[in-house]
This record gives C-alpha cells, structure tokens and sequence, in this order.
C-alpha cells in the first residue's frame, strides 16, 4: 500500500492551516556545534540552564493519548507538495516527573536552510480557540514529523533535524516549563508508526550555549474509554470480519428496542396482576421497579419534541458545516496544485 493509503484508513478527521504573518527564529543547531547564535536564542538557553534546582521536577515519563497521533498523521497527509515535515502545538497537562499529551493542533511553519519561519500569530489564535474549550489545558511543548534523510540509501527519516533547535526555543517561550518534542516517524519502514519522544538540555562551554542536545525519554500510548471505543471502532470498520453495514445497525438497534418493550410489558403485566390481587406482592421487586422508574427523567411530550427537534437541527448544522470545509480543502488543493504548475 501507498503511504498514503495507510494513513487515509486511520484519519476520521479534518485540519485546515494558514500561515499568518510568519515569523523568523534563529538558534544554536541540534546536537551540532556552531560559532555563531542570535543572542535571544541564547539567552532563552542560558536561562532554562540556570533555573534553580528543585524548581520543578525533570520529566521522565510522557503519556501520549490517540487523539494526538491522529492529529498529527492527518497533519502530515495534508501538508503542502514538497513540505518535508509537520509541526504543531501539543497541548496537556503535568503532575510531578510525569507529562500527559491529550491534544495538539497544527502550526503552518517554513524552512528554508538553517532558517524557519513559524506561524506564531496562528499558533497564539489557535491556543486561545483550544482554551476556551479546554482551560486546564497547557502548552507542553511540540511535535513533528521525522525528516527525510536524502542521503540515507535505506530510506531512514531523521527525528531530530538541524533546525529542530531553533523550533524548539521557539517553544521555549511558550511554555511554563522545558517543552516536549514529540515525534513521529511516517516513514512507513516498519509495520508500525513509531513515536519518540525527546526533552533538550543545552550544551554549553564557559557558560556559552553552543548547541541543543536532544536526550529520549520514556513514552506510552494511553487511551481513555471514550478513545478506545472509537479505535475499536476504527479497527473493526477496516477489517472485513467486523465491518459492518448500516442495515445491520438498524436490525441490531430493533432487536434491542423490541427487547426493550418486552420487559415493560412484562413489568407492567406483573404490576397489573399484584393490584388484581392474583399474584403476592414482593417488596424487593416492589422497590426494583419504583427504582428504575424513578431514575427515567420526567418530559412532557412536547418538551420531549422540542429537544429532540432542536438536537436534530444542530446535527444537521454541524454536517452542513462538514459538507462546506470539505469542499473549500478541495477547491484548496486544486488551486494549489494549479498555481504550482
């Protein structure tokens, strides 16, 4: 299968970016010594080297949640025609040595020799969006795709590239503690999708930071319930065993609502017979019955309609809506795919 192909059966989802004002940042190099810095990088280093020790634990284990790695490889199937790697903002929450990954959204970046151009009004509109959903969320740090190595005969991808460093100060900025660099190689070598994830501690010579050493630290995927019953999901439509037609889910749904009226027809025939007087009254079944009917909320019919009318109405909004993105990232695709030849 084509790269592609494999990473179209597993995204459900659609992300747009646009670069805004892009903004040029310039540092020390990953795990390469340079003679030469922009002062504000440097002092950006110099500074997370010089933190007072205790402040905050290192971290030594990440927690990825399923969500992000869609996010990510749907990043990387759209990005534009000759882009080398993705970027983006990961976004989560820390408890002690231990940083959990729930979200993450794309940030438009360039790169062009040792310069990168990052989209930082996008990213700073885009965070504000996610906050306004998710407030206990935090900036945690960034992820990327591994880079082609051109020179590699085997095909292999680079996780930590030269301009990694510079991407990474940027970051530097935006969170409270050390960023995490998150990535992922979409290479496709191997049967599986690996991920790594990296912290960086600067290299420095008589309290001059010369580079950026990118260290690995521990990583594991992690879903919650809702997550897993979505993968499932994924997987079972993908394989022919499992899948399933929409036939089948409405025969499935009216076997279980005729079920579903059986049992109340059996209640209520009981409760019929007890106030007859020809079966004995149970208390226990008694109090089973008045639990079950107590925890069903009272509507009135035309309340009941007006809901259910109103939720109808936001679902068909929201597929509209669908409808309307998907056609603007075609006509998108088309006129760049146009204006590129």
């Amino acid at each position: 299968k084509s790269t592609s192909t494999n990473f179209s059966s597993l995204l459900h989802c659609n992300m747009a970016a646009a670069l805004a004002q892009p903004t040029t940042y310039g540092c020390s190099p990953a795990l390469l010594l340079s003679s030469k810095a922009a002062p504000s990088s440097a002092a950006a280093v110099a500074a997370r080297s010089k933190s007072a020790p205790g402040e905050s634990s290192v971290v030594s284990d990440v927690v990825v949640h399923p969500i992000v790695l869609l996010s990510v490889l749907d990043h990387h199937t759209r990005r534009q025609e000759g882009a080398g790697r993705v970027i983006g903002t990961l976004l989560g929450k820390r408890d002690g040595d231990r940083v959990e990954i729930t979200n993450a959204f794309a940030v438009p970046h360039a790169e062009r020799g040792d310069e990168v151009a990052i989209g930082k009004d996008f990213n700073r509109q885009m965070l504000a969006l996610h906050l306004r959903a998710n407030p206990r969320e935090t900036v945690m740090g960034w992820y990327a795709t591994a880079l082609p190595d051109e020179n590699d005969p085997n095909g292999e991808s680079k996780c930590i590239a030269d301009t990694s460093s510079l991407i990474h100060d940027f970051y530097a900025g935006e969170c409270d503690d050390d960023p995490i660099h998150l990535v992922v190689d979409t290479s496709l070598q191997t049967d599986a999708i690996a991920l790594r994830a990296y912290k960086s501690t600067p290299v420095c010579i008589k309290n001059e930071p010369l580079a950026n050493m990118f260290n690995e630290i521990r990583l594991a995927v992690k879903s919650s319930e809702s997550e897993r019953i979505c993968i499932d999901r994924m997987i079972g439509s993908n394989s022919t065993e499992g899948a399933s037609t929409n036939e089948d889910e409405t025969a499935a749904l009216q076997v279980s609502m005729e079920k579903l009226l059986e049992m109340l027809e059996t209640c209520s025939e009981y409760v019929d017979k007890v106030v007859d007087g020809t079966v004995s009254a149970d208390d226990e079944v008694g109090r089973n019955i008045s639990e079950v009917l107590n925890s069903v909320p009272r509507i009135r019919p035309e309340v009941f309609d007006k809901m259910f009318n109103d939720s109808l109405q936001d679902l068909l909004m929201v597929t509209y809506l669908s409808n309307i993105t998907k056609t603007q990232l075609t006509i998108a695709e088309k006129l760049n795919e146009t204006l590129g030849k």
